[in-house]
């Protein structure tokens, strides 16, 4: 992990490569490097550190030529350091190989190759590629990729190149994407469109079992017994532009404040005179008698949200799982369960392996995702696109935002399918949500405020989320965000579980951070919020304007708009993520590359 842009064709490949960097560091990443092809012979620069360190040096090098190899390296095997940053090579230095995955059997292969005469420069998984390359090679670059794929164990997307024949890129994927790009002056490999949109708009998604040969003046796509395959390609539809800072200090304060604009495209998608059409039979919908719901992360926290909003809406049992645990259970589903799966990549891969194993079992699946074409979109039975655009701040924003409008979309549809919601209350509460723009921008509005209280709490140590009901969810996902961007110790727990356990956190000073709007759990959750001011825990509010009890009772107040408990949950995230953005400013932390995270989790 974590990117990987290549190129072969008519134009000088270092500007392509420098921008493909460029755009895949919102993926995460801890050092990077080029391999290009000039004169005969691959000259190599890598290193530790941001791409702007390495582009620079880059610069001072005038390398030339029109196929080269880029990655961005998530260290998984070995310390980050310039020995372990891709492109890695052979013996000869003459096969380079640039990776994504996870080579589990890596070690009896170097073991093996090492007895054999290999010599390695890295502690990679990834150099037993290169390696297993050069003893397959004679003369035929995807001959001998294909010949040394039965010896691979685990998840891999790799691109490999060879000086023996100049014009040439070799790719090869499985259980981790890669994608190629067309266009009239060469030809693109990469981990995902954003690497290459500055060139192409014309894609071909691979897929698992493909090996794709590229060449300057045309590709070919094999399977992994070199037989020939037909793929279609597709246009990407948006606009990188939309994915620029547009004079925003950072990706993800730009993204916080596009959130009303991603409610507004996906009702204008979704909902038609007044009815939710979310391109799926109504039959699809009926017939379920259990929903579960798989996801990492954020995603995860909008599904615990789906689970109070689909039992409520619509009485049939939800079940929510994180996707890396569910593939190690021993589940056991009815044929009647609608399996769900919710990403913003569509590449997650515990999520994509989850779907796979739901499958099997013989439920029908549906995806929530944010990327059209990509790998859990293509697999799933149905989709939903979020049409949130590009999510360049590794901390998830305006995706939440898509998802929690689209899975109350969803929970709505459910409900009125199966005749427990009648047409009154669907129609007062469709009201209500083509007002949540308006919402979230008043929100927005008072972010002065909500900057103030991050000034007076940035050197904290120690916070506590506190929510009941179906704002528990947005207290574990306040409390991430805070984790994520501001390296804070951050913890959100239900209120009502206070008493057993994290009661005995609460001192003098710690911020708790408390959400109870008013609903049917206000009063229950206002009790918790005087169980820490008995003590002398510092209060952050988050409530409906007008309740001037928990007002009277907080240290520091943040009101929401009058609005019903289910659509709360729409309007919360909004001060969470704007809290944590200005305590991560305030501390000086990296807001939209935090150390340690990928945006793109595409290994277990």
């Amino acid at each position: 992990m974590c990117g990987i842009i290549g190129y072969v064709g008519k134009k000088s490949v270092l500007p392509i490569l420098q921008q493909g960097l460029k755009r895949l560091e919102y993926r995460g990443y801890d050092s990077s490097g080029v391999a290009i092809l000039e004169n005969g012979r691959f000259k190599v620069v890598k290193q530790p550190g941001k791409v702007d360190k390495l582009n620079a040096m880059l610069n001072t090098q005038h390398l030339t030529g029109n196929l080269g190899l880029g990655h961005t390296r998530w260290a998984t095997h070995g310390k980050v350091n310039e020995a372990n940053a891709h492109p890695h090579w052979d013996c000869q230095r003459k096969i380079f190989v640039v990776h994504n995955g996870i080579i589990e059997n890596y070690k009896s292969l170097r073991e093996e190759l090492k007895k054999r005469g290999h010599e390695f420069s890295s502690q990679t998984d990834t150099e037993v590629i290169a390696h297993l390359i050069e003893e397959s090679y004679a003369g035929n670059l995807e001959a001998a990729v294909i010949e040394i794929l039965p010896k691979l164990k685990g998840t891999y997307a790799f691109v490999a190149a060879c000086e023996s024949e100049p014009g040439k890129l070799v790719g090869v994927r499985l259980l981790s994407p890669l994608i190629l790009g067309l266009s009239d002056d060469g030809y693109f490999l990469a981990s995902d469109a954003t690497a290459l949109i500055d060139e192409t708009r014309v894609v071909v998604y691979l897929d698992d079992g493909d090996l794709v040969v590229a060449e300057k003046n045309g590709f070919k796509i094999l399977d992994f017994q070199g037989q020939p395959k037909n793929k279609s390609s597709l246009e990407i539809k948006w606009d990188f532009a939309s994915a620029d800072k547009q004079g925003y200090p950072h990706f993800m304060l730009k993204e916080i404040n596009e959130q009303p604009e991603v409610i507004k495209r996906n009702i204008a998608r979704y909902v038609t005179s007044g009815r939710i059409e979310l391109g799926i039979e109504e039959s699809f919908l009926k017939q379920a008698k259990h929903l579960w719901i798989v996801a990492c992360g954020t995603a995860y926290h909008a599904s615990l949200v789906a689970e109070y909003l689909i039992e409520r809406w619509a009485k049939i049992p939800v079940t929510v799982d994180t996707s890396s645990e569910f593939r190690y259970r021993d589940v056991v589903m009815e044929e009647d369960t609608l399996f769900i799966c919710i990403s913003q990549s569509g590449e997650t891969a515990d999520t994509l392996a989850a779907m796979r194993l739901a499958k099997k079992m013989g439920v029908r699946t549906l995806a929530v995702i944010n990327v059209e074409g990509s790998t859990i979109a293509r697999e799933a039975d149905a989709v939903i696109y979020t049409n949130a655009g590009p999510e360049i701040g590794v901390a998830s924003t305006k995706a939440y935002i898509a998802q929690l409008f689209i899975l109350q979309l969803l929970g709505l549809k459910i409900g009125l399918v199966k005749n427990i919601i009648d047409e009154q209350y669907y129609n007062q509460y469709l009201e209500e949500l083509y007002k949540a723009p308006l919402y979230l921008e008043s929100m927005l509005a008072n972010s002065r405020r909500i900057q103030e209280i991050a000034e007076e709490l940035w050197m904290r140590s120690n916070f506590l989320y506190l929510a009941r009901g179906m704002n528990y969810p947005n207290a574990l996902e306040g409390a991430l965000k805070l984790k994520e961007i501001s390296y804070i110790h951050a913890e959100g727990y239900p209120g009502g579980e206070m008493k057993h356990g994290p009661i005995a956190l609460i001192e003098k000073e710690l911020p708790v951070v408390a959400i109870l709007p008013q609903g049917r759990v206000r009063d229950k959750m206002f009790s918790n919020v005087l169980e820490v001011k008995a003590r002398e825990g510092k209060i952050v509010g988050i409530y409906t304007s007008g309740d001037d009890e928990v007002k009277d009772v907080c240290d520091f107040g943040i009101e929401l708009p009058p609005v019903c408990e289910e659509l709360s949950t729409l309007i919360v995230p909004i001060p969470l993520q704007l809290l944590a953005y200005y305590i991560a400013v305030n501390r000086g932390c990296d807001v939209d590359q935090p150390r340690n995270l990928a945006k793109s989790v595409t290994v277990e």
